[in-house]
């Protein structure tokens, strides 16, 4: 979905008019008018303002929503409400909102540890396969091959 339709649905779904929604993320009318025609783009520092007021990752927001995969357990994030946040609010896609909030990792634990506080959540009848492919799977994410 293109950025101007994600923004006006956005606005939408809030029942804001433009003005309202201009009020709310310091811009003018026309500047929201302009998005939502898609004569322009939001700028970076505004995307991340609506990220933050809206509770939508920039990646949706640019209509282009990936499939993200938490960089420290390997769990599919499939919407915007399990991402985790930075100390100021902002969004971070790397990682799930139970492994990383505030800036910080909830748990500082070992890639092994890691795994064996995912095999429960996975719900596998064998133990042995789920723990083997959660060493295979972490191995190649970003947290686990920074501590190597």
């Amino acid at each position: 979905m293109e950025t101007k339709n994600v923004l006006f649905g956005l606005r939408k779904q809030h029942n804001l008019t433009q003005d309202e929604m201009a009020h709310r993320l310091l811009v003018t009318r026309q500047a929201v008018s302009r998005w939502e025609t898609g004569e322009t783009i939001p700028s970076v520092d505004t995307l991340k303002l609506i990220s933050r007021e809206f509770n939508i990752s920039v990646n949706t927001l640019l209509g282009t929503p990936s499939q993200l995969i938490c960089q420290s357990c390997g769990m599919p994030m499939e919407d915007d409400s399990l991402i985790s946040r930075e100390a100021n609010g902002d969004m971070n896609e790397q990682y799930c909102k139970w492994c990383y909030a505030d800036g910080d990792f909830l748990s500082h634990c070992t890639m092994e540890e890691m795994v064996e506080q995912c095999i429960p959540h996975m719900g596998w009848e064998d133990e042995r396969q789920a723990r083997q492919y959660l060493q295979n799977k972490l191995k190649s994410l970003s947290r686990w091959k920074q501590e190597e």
